[in-house]
C-alpha cells in the first residue's frame, strides 16, 4: 500500500507540494469545469489550456489528413477492388467510423485526459483486469502514434522525390535521400512544437484554412482538365488485380484501405489537458471533425476515381507516385502538377507538426502513469515551458531512428507502417468492449456533458460490429502470391510490441503501474 500511495503522490515530474498556480498561470488553467475534472482525475494542471473549438477542429483535421492521404493510397486500392472499392469503402468508412467516434466522444467527455484510450479502459474495465488491460492499450497507443508520425514524415520525403523525378528524368531514387528529407520534416516540426509551442493554437487557424482550400486547389484543376470515366464502370465495377481469385475478398481488402482513412481521431482526446472546457469541447470537436473530413474525403475520392485515366501509366510512372502522374496526365503541365503535389507536401508537413504534439502528449501521459521505461524522467514538465519537452524530444528521436529503417529493409519499413493502424483499431475495440460491458451490467457510467442517451448501447454495438471486420481485413496482404516483401506484417509487429510491454511489465512496471483509475476521486 505504501508503494501505491507514493505513486499517487507523484504527478508529471513536479513537486507534489507545489501549488498549481506556480506551474501554470491562472488564465491558462481553463474553466471551473476543467479544474473540477482535473481534481476528479487526480492529476495536476501542468500544461497550458489555450485550445478552443475551431483550433481543435483544425488540429484534428490536419493531424489525420484524411483527404491528403487518399491520393497516396490510390495505387494500393487499385490492386484490390478498383475504383468501386474506393468509393464504397468511403461510404462504409463514413458510416462505421461515425458510430465509432460518437462512442469515443461520449467517453472523452467522461474522462477528458491526455491519456485517452488507456485511461478510459482503466475506468471502464472490470477492476480485476483493468491494470493489465489499460497497460496493454497504453503501449499500443504510444507505439501507434509514434509510427504514424514516422510514416507521415516519410511521406513528405516521398512526395518531394516524386516531384524531382517528374521534372528531372535523370533523377535516380536513393533511399538515403528520403531518409534525410524525413529527418528534415521532423526537425521543422520540433521547432514548431517547442520554440513556437505557445503560438500553435493560433497557427491552427492558418493550417485549417490551408487544409480547406488545398482540396479545391487539387480537385478543380483535376476535374476541369482530365477525361472522366463512365459512372457505371467507376462505381459498380470491382476488380481483382491482387490475384485472390475472388472479387469479393479482393474488394473487402481494398475497401478497408479507404475506410481506414478515418482512423486516428483520438488525437483530439490526447490534447484534452490543453483545451478550454475540455469535457464539452472535445466531444464536439471529434464529432464535427469527422463530419467535415468525411465530406472532404468524398470530394477528393470522387475526383480521383472519375479522373483516373490510364491506370497502367500511373502504376508505371517514373515518379514512383501514381497520383503525381495522375496530376500530370490531367494537366499536361509539369509546373501545374508540381504545384498540386507541393500542396500535398505542405499539408502533410502540417500533419507532422500536429502529430508531434499528439504523440508527445500520449507518450508523456503514459509516462506520468509509470507505464514506460524512464517514466520519471520522461514525465517531467518544466515550469515556464508548460509542454512535455522531454517527450517531444524523444518523439523526434524515435521518428529519426525509424526513418533509418528505410535505408536497409523495405520489409521492416512496411511492418512498422502497418503497425499503427492496427494498434489504433485494437484500442478502439477494447474501449468499446469495456463500455458495452458496463452498459450491459447496468453499472453507472461516469458523469459526462455529451451523451448518446438511450441510443448509447445500440451505437456502441454497431460500432464494434463495424470495427471487427475492418481490423480483420486490415491485416491482410494486398496480393498473391504472398512473399516476405508484400506480406502484411502488422500482426507480427503487434506481437513484438506486446512482448516488449510484457517484459517491461515483469521487470519493472508491475511494481509501479497501477492504472489511472486508482487516481480517480469520483463520488
Amino acid at each position: 500500500m505504501a508503494k501505491q500511495e507514493t505513486f499517487m503522490s507523484e504527478d508529471a515530474g513536479v513537486d507534489s507540494n507545489q501549488d498549481e498556480t506556480s506551474i501554470v498561470k491562472e488564465r491558462y488553467r481553463g474553466t471551473s469545469a476543467d479544474k473540477d475534472d482535473m481534481d476528479v482525475l487526480g492529476v495536476k494542471q501542468v500544461l497550458r489550456r489555450n485550445y478552443r473549438l475551431v483550433p481543435m477542429l483544425g488540429f484534428s483535421s490536419i493531424a489525420v489528413i484524411s483527404w491528403e492521404i487518399a491520393p497516396i493510397l490510390l495505387a494500393y486500392a487499385l490492386i484490390d477492388g478498383g475504383t468501386a472499392a474506393i468509393f464504397w469503402g468511403l461510404v462504409v468508412g463514413a458510416i462505421g467510423f461515425s458510430l465509432v467516434y460518437a462512442s469515443l466522444a461520449e467517453v472523452a467527455s467522461m474522462c477528458p485526459t491526455s491519456g485517452g484510450q488507456y485511461h478510459w479502459v482503466s475506468e471502464l474495465a472490470p477492476r480485476s483486469i483493468q491494470r493489465g488491460l489499460s497497460y496493454s492499450v497504453g503501449w499500443l497507443i504510444v507505439i501507434a502514434w509514434q509510427v504514424y508520425l514516422a510514416g507521415s514524415s516519410l511521406v513528405v520525403g516521398m512526395i518531394i522525390q516524386g516531384i524531382i523525378a517528374l521534372n528531372n528524368p535523370d533523377y535516380v531514387f536513393e533511399r538515403w535521400h528520403c531518409t534525410l528529407l524525413t529527418i528534415a520534416a521532423i526537425s521543422f516540426a520540433v521547432l514548431m512544437n517547442t520554440v513556437l509551442a505557445s503560438h500553435l493554437p493560433a497557427i491552427q487557424y492558418l493550417l485549417f484554412a490551408l487544409h480547406f482550400g488545398g482540396i479545391f486547389a487539387i480537385v478543380i484543376p483535376l476535374w476541369l482538365t482530365a477525361d472522366r470515366g463512365n459512372p457505371s464502370d467507376v462505381l459498380l465495377t470491382f476488380s481483382d488485380n491482387g490475384n485472390w481469385g475472388n472479387v469479393g475478398l479482393s474488394s473487402m481488402i481494398g475497401m478497408t484501405l479507404y475506410a481506414g482513412l478515418l482512423n486516428g481521431y483520438d488525437c483530439i482526446a490526447h490534447m484534452s489537458e490543453e483545451t478550454i472546457d475540455a469535457s464539452r469541447i472535445i466531444p464536439i470537436a471529434i464529432t464535427w471533425s469527422v463530419i467535415y473530413n468525411v465530406m472532404t474525403l468524398f470530394i477528393i475520392g470522387t475526383a480521383l476515381i472519375f479522373c483516373l485515366g490510364d491506370v497502367e501509366s500511373l502504376l508505371n510512372s517514373r515518379t514512383g507516385q501514381p497520383y503525381i502522374q495522375l496530376f500530370y496526365n490531367a494537366t499536361q503541365s509539369y509546373a501545374g502538377s508540381s504545384v498540386m503535389a507541393a500542396i500535398l507536401i505542405t499539408l502533410v508537413e502540417c500533419c507532422v507538426i500536429n502529430e508531434v504534439a499528439t504523440s508527445s502528449r500520449q507518450l508523456w501521459s503514459f509516462a506520468r502513469d509509470r507505464g514506460l521505461p524512464g517514466s520519471t524522467w520522461l514525465s517531467h514538465v518544466t515550469p515556464g515551458w508548460n509542454i512535455p519537452l522531454r517527450a517531444v524530444c524523444l518523439t523526434v528521436v524515435v521518428t529519426a531512428l525509424l526513418s533509418l529503417v528505410n535505408l536497409g529493409s523495405t520489409v521492416a519499413l512496411n511492418a512498422i507502417n502497418s503497425l499503427g493502424g492496427a494498434a489504433f483499431l485494437i484500442s478502439y475495440v477494447i474501449t468499446l468492449v469495456c463500455l458495452i460491458w458496463r452498459r450491459l451490467r447496468g453499472a453507472p457510467l461516469p458523469p459526462r456533458r455529451w451523451s448518446l442517451g438511450r441510443y448509447g448501447l445500440a451505437i456502441n454495438l454497431a460500432a464494434l460490429a463495424f470495427l471487427v471486420p475492418i481490423l480483420f481485413f486490415y491485416c491482410w496482404p494486398l496480393a498473391q502470391p504472398v512473399t516476405p516483401l508484400n506480406l502484411n506484417w502488422s500482426s507480427v509487429a503487434l506481437c513484438c510490441v506486446l512482448l516488449a510491454a510484457l517484459v517491461h511489465y515483469v521487470v519493472k512496471a508491475r511494481h509501479e503501474y497501477i492504472g489511472p483509475v486508482m487516481r480517480v476521486k469520483r463520488a
